[in-house]
């Protein structure tokens, strides 16, 4: 069945507190995509943001980020008023996550409605804590202790006892830290709670959701702590070596990404049940499910620890067809998509072939001056995903500010146009392939440029935090998106 949907982070939806979230305008939003003809959402990881405010370096890989908890729907059950949190500065740019302000504000009133909640409300929580006994309890230690030792990562905790989670010290922490630990209770089943609503709510538009599953997880998470044999560390809890990708032809130091690489020996011998858990958690949250960086399963770039760049990392081999065989047993139906991009190589192709999940083509790349790549479409085939370009790439106007004369000149000959309508040429030539799935960044749809960019990789500042405006997904945006796609059969 051809679909065409939208990239855009619930982090960049309008809201009147500082970040996109769980409420009117997510669900606004929804209604939008279902009158512009459009049945898929593509949203970014889900996660709790750690370093560099990215969703990619979570403190955990199950629970949900704090900051989409709508504070509207909390408002409306009578546990915050609206003129308290008007007292509190949620940043001057309607346009920019301020996350230094959010960091310092959202947990305060946060706190506040965990206080009023009703024993009714506190019950739910702890069923919902017993629900998701797999995970929950763990994370909510964690980040318990994180508060407790000055917000430090696990392995630089003072107490050796609970760094190593010793059981003694595992029992004092949970009594001690009692209340932190159910105040993340508390929020995780808000968010849960919240997301399952709106998660509904767009598929009764038919709308699907579509997610993302960071391959790697962060040092500074509750499932490194947890799972410390899962991991390449030492006896300190210091990683061997660390995750990245290789310099190329856009990066000549790499980029350094410093998560732990998995210890897949250690996962192939219990069938990678840690793996297939987070799979099934996946597929709770979503209709569909992006596998990041899927060339590492096939082989990865492992950089040594200390390395300031990935320059003098080496490939490493990967799980491969096993980790795919034992997903698609344990997981049969889960919708996936391989995130094929970057250096690959004809045991990548064979991977992906062999998993049969659509692989992604991303338009941006495709006018190189030599006219032959395959991410131009009339290369495609239907079990694919095209794209403008993904949260990594710049919005397409941006690219073409900064394309040279020869990418310029040929895909102006390849879409039949001058060099200006290029940005509407290539959301055409997008619906318009065989790809089963067609998916624009909003940003393009609104013919923004470089300051709309959500992502720039290599780089750990000023990231993950463009937002759209109130009235940009305007009604004749819809009326156009609509048409482009009744054109093109989607």
């Amino acid at each position: 069945m051809r679909r065409s949907g939208i990239l855009l982070p619930v982090s960049s939806l309008p809201s009147r507190w500082g970040i996109g979230a769980f409420d009117k305008s997510a669900y606004e939003f929804i209604d939008r995509l279902a009158r512009a003809n459009q049945s898929v959402w593509q949203i970014l990881p889900l996660g709790q943001t750690g370093y560099g405010d990215s969703p990619y370096q979570s403190f955990s890989a199950y629970a949900g980020n704090p900051y989409f908890v709508s504070l509207d729907a909390l408002i409306d059950e009578g546990l915050l008023c609206e003129d308290e949190l008007q007292e509190f500065d949620w940043g001057s740019d309607p346009e920019r996550v301020d996350y230094g302000l959010l960091y310092h504000n959202r947990y305060i009133v946060l706190r506040r409605a965990f206080e009023r909640a009703s024993q009714e409300l506190l019950s739910a929580t702890s069923k919902f804590a017993l629900k998701h006994a797999d995970w929950l309890p763990d994370y909510a230690l964690y980040m318990a202790l994180k508060s407790n030792f000055g917000l430090r990562s696990w392995n630089e905790w003072p107490d050796e006892g609970i760094k190593l989670r010793k059981p003694d010290s595992v029992r004092h922490y949970r009594a001690e830290l009692e209340q932190e630990i159910h105040f993340n209770y508390f929020i995780q089943y808000l968010f849960f709670t919240q997301w399952s609503e709106l998660k509904s709510y767009a598929n009764s538009k038919g709308i699907r959701i579509f997610g993302d599953i960071p391959i790697y997880v962060s040092l500074d998470s509750a499932d490194v702590w947890a799972h410390r044999e899962l991991f390449l560390l030492d006896e300190d809890g210091i990683p061997t070596c660390v995750a990245g990708v290789p310099p190329d032809a856009f990066t000549q130091d790499g980029q350094l990404w410093g998560n732990p690489i998995y210890d897949y020996d250690r996962m192939e011998r219990d069938g990678f049940s840690w793996w297939i858990s987070r799979l099934r958690a996946a597929k709770g949250l979503y209709d569909i499910a992006r596998i990041d960086h899927f060339r590492g399963l096939d082989s990865y770039w492992s950089v040594p620890y200390g390395e300031t760049t990935a320059q003098n990392g080496s490939w490493a081999i990967g799980p491969g067809k096993r980790f795919v065989a034992a997903i698609k047993v344990a997981v049969p139906d889960m919708d996936i998509v391989a995130e094929d991009l970057g250096y690959l190589t004809d045991s990548v192709r064979e991977l992906l072939r062999f998993s049969e999940y659509p692989g992604m083509k991303i338009l941006q790349f495709a006018f190189g001056p030599e006219g032959d790549s395959e991410y131009l479409p009339h290369c495609y085939t239907q079990n694919c995903v095209c794209y403008t370009g993904t949260h990594d790439n710049e919005p397409v106007a941006a690219w073409l500010e900064l394309a040279n004369d020869a990418t310029v000149s040929f895909a102006m000959r390849y879409l039949d146009c001058s060099k200006e309508e290029i940005p509407h040429r290539m959301l055409r030539a997008g619906m318009a392939s065989v790809a089963d799935l067609f998916v624009a960044q909003m940003q393009d749809y609104l013919d923004l440029g470089a300051e709309a960019r959500t992502n720039t990789p290599s780089t750990s500042e000023g990231n993950w935090a463009w937002r759209m405006k109130v009235d940009a997904f305007s009604d004749e945006l819809i009326c156009h998106i609509a048409e482009l796609t009744r054109t093109y059969g989607r």
